[in-house]
């Protein structure tokens, strides 16, 4: 079992769902039950997947968790692309974030 707090790229996913917590702010409150909960849902589950994963036994188990997270990923990126489309709202730090994090995910993969 691993210390997940020690992982750089759970580190990197809590600072990433901070940042995206606060970006969804500016989303109108018509989207609070939609857009903007589904999106703070998905972020939260990035970090909670590298945790759960990490607790596992064995390689197969965490790499099966960073799999998930990954896909996870890829769905936060395309709310945020629908945000940008719809709201024209636009966050470039949240957004290299998040594609650093992707980064660091498929390495994890390839190396467990």
């Amino acid at each position: 079992m691993r210390d997940f707090k020690k992982l750089i790229v759970w580190q990197k996913a809590i600072l990433l769902a901070r940042k995206v917590y606060f970006f969804t702010e500016k989303l109108p409150d018509d989207e609070k039950f939609g857009l903007k909960s589904q999106v703070r849902r998905c972020v939260v589950s990035i970090p909670s997947n590298i945790s759960e994963g990490a607790k596992r036994s064995t390689d197969k188990d965490f790499r099966n968790f960073i799999n998930i997270t990954s896909g996870s990923a890829a769905e936060l990126e395309t709310q945020l692309l629908l945000i940008k489309d719809i709201y024209k709202l636009y966050d470039e730090e949240v957004n290299l974030l998040l594609l650093e994090i992707q980064k660091m995910l498929e390495s994890l993969i390839k190396k467990l």
